[in-house]
């Protein structure tokens, strides 16, 4: 067996693939592991703007690996748990927009993994499902990620009936962010990603950790957050450049 994980530099975009599909690239502790490891390594590196997350084979991934479970004990099954709800924080608190490429089924902790990340771009074919409680382990911590993608009752149907929703149903619930034919997946990703990663990437990353922060506060909580936040921003190199620009009618030259 090869790397679990692939990783490529295209530009100013990392594009990650989960490379298991023997296994449907499941989510096991090496996978998890991998993937911990490389987006700390992503984030330490101010040459990566954005992070494509995407799969090879016809599954994005099938949650967590069920053998790692079978017989696991609590304190073993807390560990990967938690393990895996790292991962999902370290996307969250990436510095770099993560662009999750669905092209096919991504279940349980995959769909977790889907629902996690900044925006998704997905295929005609691609599903989504939470299925666990057909095996008497309710998707409780994928239940995390999905009721903050999507509505309540949805997100509800989804854990209690176990089925999947297509690709139409996702974009109109707001799980995704695009549904495209899959031999246009690829190219609409990246042309996504290579537009996030022409912004200036310390601006990118100061937006992102303010948009988070200020999720699900309400109004006034939320602009105690923002605008202390927007006013740094304001007196940034970043800022003064881009304004300048702006007004002299040409593209800016971001001094990161």
């Amino acid at each position: 067996m090869g790397s679990l994980l692939l990783t490529e530099h295209r530009g100013h975009v990392a594009v990650l693939t989960l490379n298991h599909p023997e296994r449907r690239n499941a989510l096991s502790r090496a996978m998890l592991e991998a993937l911990r490891s490389t987006l700390a390594e992503i984030d330490a590196d101010p040459s990566v703007h954005v992070v494509v997350l995407r799969a090879a084979g016809s599954v994005f991934s099938s949650g967590h690996d069920l053998r790692e479970l079978a017989d696991c004990t609590r304190d073993g099954a807390a560990a990967l748990f938690d393990l895996c709800s790292q991962v999902m924080e370290a996307i969250r608190r990436s510095r770099c927009p993560v662009i999750a490429q669905v092209q096919g089924l991504a279940t349980a902790a995959g769909c977790q993994l889907a629902a996690t990340c900044d925006l998704v771009v997905a295929s005609e074919e691609a599903r989504f499902a939470t299925p666990g409680v057909k095996i008497g382990l309710f998707c409780t911590t994928p239940a995390v990620a999905l009721a903050r993608a999507v509505p309540t009752r949805l997100a509800m149907e989804m854990l209690l009936t176990g089925e999947p929703i297509d690709a139409p149903t996702a974009l109109r619930a707001g799980l995704v962010n695009q549904v495209v034919p899959a031999d246009r997946l690829e190219a609409v990703t990246m042309a996504l990603a290579e537009k996030i990663a022409a912004a200036s990437p310390r601006v990118v990353a100061l937006g992102k950790r303010a948009f988070y922060e200020q999720l699900g506060k309400d109004y006034a909580e939320a602009y105690a957050v923002a605008c202390p936040i927007m006013s740094d921003n304001a007196v940034l190199p970043s800022a003064r450049e881009g304004i300048r620009a702006f007004l002299e009618k040409r593209s800016p030259r971001w001094p990161e």
